[in-house]
């Protein structure tokens, strides 16, 4: 059987595989902590940065060290950490971040064919535009944006909310000197390579027996795009002082700033969007973030055993808050140490 990784549903989203632990959580109206940091200067850290420190977890003499990611980073910042290559030249194992794999069961010409209409799932039902399809209310705030960061983008009017919506955030983030990643992962990558550590990724994969089925439940699907649509617009709005205080605190080590701004629930709701849908159900998505929990906490645990020493990579959300990852690791004996 041939596979085909899938870009129908969050990555032609722009949203990470990864899916958010809270995802299956309802969505509030943004929260007014957002505007407390609002007046914040957004200026954004650049040249050499040494990132967070990393988290300890051990069992005897068998040690897996972990380090915190965020989204989004500083755009002009090269991350270097003495400490990361340090201790990946001297593991065993790079455990990659979770994530979720969705992969169909199509030969060749399934993929001639299927690529084009997950590609044509991008835009609205019958040539409707977003005012068509929005509030009144809410479209005018989009166009507000729109001509902020997209200025004249006509074929952006067709799209559906949810990609939309998504093609607005990225290039608010460029315009105001972030990017997704920071270059992180493929420093890891890097990394890995120069000390011949392999990397082991952590997918949680999902099979989609009747992917044209899926892209045509996807399709009528439009109505929750909203929620999605309208987070990301506070989060443009709102939220982009908060989102680069957190990532200078990222790229400064700050863990007492990551812990105290807010973050962003856009992530959360988008992707709740798309889970929550009755297409995700059927296609078994309503339990991703539980499968995916437990498929990285078994990678974790087996390297644990196997490797004298690990380097692993988590959202640093799951590090900072009580019920992340490694309390569940925690709660089963091991040690947990956080940086200083």
């Amino acid at each position: 059987m041939r596979s085909l990784h899938l870009v129908f549903v969050l990555a032609l989203a722009g949203l990470s595989p990864a899916f958010a632990q809270s995802a299956a959580t309802s969505v509030a109206p943004a929260a007014a902590s957002t505007a407390a940091v609002a007046d914040l200067p957004v200026v954004v850290v650049t040249g050499v940065q040494p990132g967070p420190g990393l988290w300890k977890v051990s069992k005897g003499d068998h040690v897996l060290w972990v380090l915190g990611t965020l989204s989004p980073l500083p755009r002009a910042m090269q991350w270097q950490s003495r400490e990361v290559d340090e201790v990946i030249a001297a593991s065993q194992q790079v455990l990659l971040e979770p994530s979720v794999q969705l992969k169909a069961d199509v030969g060749f010409l399934g993929k001639l064919f299927l690529l084009p209409a997950a590609y044509g799932a991008r835009k609205n039902d019958d040539g409707a535009t977003l005012q068509q399809v929005l509030p009144p209310p809410v479209y005018a705030r989009w166009q507000v944006l729109k001509q902020k960061y997209l200025g004249d983008d006509r074929g952006v009017e067709r799209w559906r909310p949810l990609f939309a919506s998504q093609e607005l955030y990225r290039k608010a983030l460029k315009a105001n000197g972030l990017s997704r990643s920071g270059g992180v992962r493929a420093n890891i990558d890097a990394l890995a390579k120069r000390h011949g550590v392999p990397e082991l990724a952590t997918d949680y994969h999902v099979l989609i027996e009747h992917p044209r089925a899926a892209i045509k439940a996807f399709r009528q699907a439009a109505p929750r795009d909203v929620t999605c649509f309208i987070r990301t617009l506070d989060s443009v709005e709102h939220d982009l002082p908060a989102m680069t205080a957190r990532a200078n605190a990222w790229a400064t080590g700050d863990l007492q700033a990551l812990r105290e701004l807010p973050d962003s629930d856009r992530r959360d709701a988008c992707v709740a969007a798309v889970a929550g849908a009755g297409f995700a159900q059927a296609l078994g998505l309503g339990d991703v973030p539980a499968q995916q929990r437990a498929t990285w906490l078994a990678a974790a645990r087996k390297a644990l055993h196997d490797n004298a020493q690990t380097f692993a990579l988590l959202p640093m959300d799951e590090l900072l808050k009580p019920g992340g990852y490694l309390a569940t690791l925690q709660a089963e004996g091991y040690q947990v140490d956080v940086p200083q």
